[in-house]
């Protein structure tokens, strides 16, 4: 499995926005073929700090997220509501790992 964990930084002034296209973003996203689990989660003490938390079923799977119509669109609107660049970190299984799941 290929895992990505990206953490963005929205204004606040954009927040609902933000929550409403990443929803939208993470539903087609759930329904790649490749795609296994896509979470939307909102930090509980900095409620401006989102974590997207990815999982594909290898790196390709994820490199051709990278090129649905519903990434993209993701990307370029919520470019701009950004407070700072979204930084992401990239992950492999170590437990449960994907046998041991079920």
């Amino acid at each position: 499995m290929y895992i990505v964990c990206v953490t963005v930084h929205v204004l606040p002034e954009r927040l609902d926005d933000f929550i409403n296209a990443s929803r939208e973003n993470a539903r087609s996203t759930r329904k790649e073929p490749h795609n296994l689990r896509f979470d939307v989660s909102q930090v509980i003490e900095a409620p401006t700090q989102f974590l997207l938390y990815e999982v594909y079923d290898s790196e390709d799977g994820f490199k051709a997220h990278q090129q649905t119509s519903h990434y993209l669109k993701w990307k370029e609107t919520v470019a701009a509501w950004m407070a700072k660049p979204r930084m992401s970190v990239k992950c492999r299984e170590i437990y449960p790992t994907e046998r041991e799941q079920w």
